[in-house]
């Protein structure tokens, strides 16, 4: 997936997903000039939001 299409599918802009994989925080791969990321790599960056039944 492009840095585009990510940052459309987890509702970030363009510039926070390459924020976050220039700080090793989501796993991106060159392929040509072009940088893709797996979208399991895009999920498992996400984290649950804590219920209140979790507190």
């Amino acid at each position: 997936m492009s840095v585009t299409g990510a940052a459309l599918w987890v509702s970030l802009s363009a510039k926070t997903i390459r924020r976050k994989i220039a700080a090793g925080e989501l796993r991106a791969y060159r392929c040509g000039k072009t940088i893709r990321i797996k979208t399991d790599d895009l999920e498992a960056m996400m984290r649950p939001v804590p219920s209140a039944n979790d507190w």
